[in-house]
């Protein structure tokens, strides 16, 4: 019997061999070559489907991202309305940011680590076309959480608390992107059982990190 998906499953097979080489190459180093003979299809089935390479980066990014943020805004709501007229603790805030995205490395149906390697190394070595796209996702969600953080600080002067969520994404994006990035900059050397693979001990050290460094006293600039 013929396929009764072959486009749908033409599609995937190329965000899928994308997603893969994007992660393992950069957008820059990944050639429209490498994707195709990853996928298995020719070039005018990527144009066909995405048109370019640059729109085929921002569709690996977005069927993973949209259903990310939509949890994220979920996990909010339910926080804002247990909490009812009082603030959501930070220790929360974090957790449904941070928390969320760093749970997903555990679902391959939703990227696994190798989504969360792109993301971290996009993060953190972006082309501007791919920092303006992410912007725009990420926008709704950002804001959301940017006033749930000031109403959790509010003895935090909000400029702050801006710069301190910059740095935890800072930090959640290298340590995202793999000990490849860590060792780049220094000769320290880790156990296998302490690479970043191991989410059960990525997590609980990451996450204290992060709650520590937006807690932490405020800057004297005097």
């Amino acid at each position: 019997m013929a396929d009764p998906h072959p486009q749908a499953d033409t599609r995937e097979r190329i965000l899928d061999a994308g997603e893969r080489l994007f992660m393992a190459h950069g957008y820059e180093g990944t050639s429209m070559r490498q994707i195709t003979s990853e996928a298995a299809v020719n070039l005018a089935a990527v144009n066909y489907h995405f048109g370019s390479k640059e729109s085929l980066m921002q569709e690996v990014f977005r069927r993973r991202l949209d259903g990310l943020n939509d949890e994220r805004m979920a996990v909010l709501d339910r926080l804002e309305a247990e909490a009812g007229d009082q603030a959501v603790k930070p220790s929360l805030i974090v957790d449904a940011f941070f928390g969320t995205l760093l749970r997903m490395a555990d679902d391959e149906s939703r990227g696994g680590m190798t989504f969360l390697r792109l993301l971290g190394r996009t993060l953190t070595e972006p082309s501007e076309f791919i920092r303006a796209f992410l912007a725009h996702e990420y926008k709704t969600v950002m804001d959301r959480y940017k006033e749930a953080l000031f109403r959790a600080l509010p003895e935090v002067p909000k400029a702050e608390i801006v710069w301190r969520f910059h740095f935890m994404l800072g930090a959640t994006s290298y340590a995202i992107a793999g000990t490849d990035a860590l060792r780049l900059v220094t000769d320290w050397q880790i156990e296998a059982e302490d690479s970043t693979d191991r989410l059960d001990r990525l997590v609980p050290r990451l996450m204290p990190f992060l709650l520590g460094g937006l807690r932490a006293p405020l800057p004297n600039f005097e």
